[in-house]
């Protein structure tokens, strides 16, 4: 009978390792480990894994007047007395199906002041399992930790190995159910604890090898406990048991989610001035100045100065020049000036400014006219093209000619004062329109 039931549990194993190398190759995955010790894995995860464990079982009821286990009022005694090998199959992330084999050997414990007596068990037990932790969605939080519920039926073979009813069989069948806490230690190996028990529905020996009373038959009863190892099988990084498993709708929602958040933050305007910021290319326009829908500000004559901006700045100059002011009230002239927004742009390479930069002249210009007290830096910038020195000349040579074009329009030279600044790489040096900006003069009045 041991050598049968042997090599049918060889067998079932041989088998059931080759059908899950077999189906997991099938497969077309897709995962992503997301820590040393958990992985997240789309419609796929390890099903198959064998437990060998190892432990105590103990005979609790029936027994005959004189027999017991072991004596509670005595001692406290641990024997290893069961073994068993299973396989497990996980239907589903969260619900399973178990098959064990499991041999126990009952004896009086030494000192249990028992009469002696020995009874072997073999078991077979089919069982369905629940993975707790799945089942109440704390993959994440219990990280290497698991716990197993398992219930099913079982049939056992009991045998007397000494007394009266030596070496007859009687098979019985039953109720089996327990929990297994557990532990990954590697990848694809747990470590868990496991309490069982048993119970034989048609059972009318005791566990000394008598016959039972009326009284006590057909209510054996039995638990263990034990220690075992679990190994899972898969093409899967880690035991199934601890995947975190999302299916491809979960993953694809998730995606969507964030695309519809790039496409918010790209709707974002940042300078309120209508355009979106993916589509704005001049991010910090000056608020209430028209732009157009690539969000820059209209400057329709190509003088570097936004056209409401001119507007306003030659209004304001026309006004105090016909109430013979010298400035505009709050400073506002002197800060646009001082701030950049009046510039003399050129071509690359050149050193003579364009022609659209003639009236940006034209307003410093009345400006010294109309404040024979003030005086102005001449400040040149070259773009990001070419070589350091070569381009602290051009800036210089720059600021230079735009002082020649001041004095011959009457500009005392003592009032003008030129530098030369070099390079501007404050914007892209690949994008020829940003370049154009930062091939300037500007003007600082003092």
């Amino acid at each position: 009978m041991k050598k049968n039931l042997l090599t049918f549990t060889l067998g079932l194993f041989l088998s059931t390792l080759t059908y899950a190398q077999n189906d997991s190759s099938k497969k077309d995955k897709e995962q992503k480990e997301i820590e040393p010790d958990q992985e997240i894995v789309y419609d796929s995860y390890n099903k198959w894994s064998i437990e060998l464990e190892a432990g105590q079982s103990k005979g609790t009821k029936p027994y005959a007047v004189g027999y017991y286990y072991s004596n509670p009022n005595k001692h406290f005694a641990f024997e290893f007395n069961h073994f068993a090998i299973g396989g497990r199959y996980m239907i589903s992330p969260t619900f399973g199906v178990r098959a064990k084999i499991a041999y126990d050997n009952l004896s009086n414990l030494s000192g249990s002041e028992s009469l002696p007596f020995e009874m072997e068990q073999i078991q077979a037990s089919f069982e369905g399992v629940v993975n707790t932790v799945r089942l109440f969605n704390i993959e994440e939080k219990a990280g290497r930790f698991g716990l197993l519920v398992h219930l099913g039926f079982q049939g056992a073979q009991m045998t007397p190995k000494m007394g009266i009813n030596e070496g007859k069989h009687e098979f019985n069948v039953g109720l089996v159910g327990g929990f297994t806490p557990q532990f990954r230690v590697f990848k694809n190996v747990s470590v868990f604890a496991d309490f069982t028990i048993n119970s034989n529905v048609r059972q009318h020996f005791n566990w000394d090898g008598s016959y039972s009373e009326s009284n006590n038959n057909l209510t054996g009863s039995m638990y263990s406990t034990s220690l075992g190892v679990s190994i899972s099988f898969g093409a899967e990084k880690i035991h199934g048991d601890w995947a975190i498993i999302e299916d491809k709708k979960s993953k694809e929602m998730r995606e969507l989610e964030a695309r519809v958040g790039d496409i918010e933050t790209l709707m974002n305007d940042t300078d309120k001035d209508g355009v979106p910021d993916y589509l704005d290319q001049e991010n910090n326009s000056i608020a209430g100045v028209a732009v157009d829908t690539k969000g820059r500000m209209v400057d329709l004559n190509n003088n570097g100065v936004p056209d409401e901006l001119e507007k306003y700045v030659d209004k304001s100059v026309t006004n105090n020049i016909s109430n013979n002011k010298a400035e505009i009230s709050n400073g506002m002239l002197l800060q646009l000036i001082n701030d950049g927004y009046i510039a003399a742009y050129f071509d690359t390479d050149k050193r003579v400014p364009t022609t659209a930069s003639t009236d940006n002249i034209g307003f410093i210009l009345n400006y010294l006219r109309s404040n024979p007290t003030k005086s102005v830096d001449i400040i040149g910038y070259a773009d990001a093209i070419g070589k350091s020195n070569y381009n602290t000349k051009l800036s210089n040579d720059r600021a230079e000619n735009v002082k020649t074009i001041l004095i011959k329009a009457g500009i005392d030279s003592s009032r003008l004062n030129i530098v030369g600044n070099g390079i501007d790489d404050s914007v892209d040096r690949n994008s020829e329109y940003a370049r154009r900006l930062v091939r300037k003069v500007v003007f600082k009045v003092k």
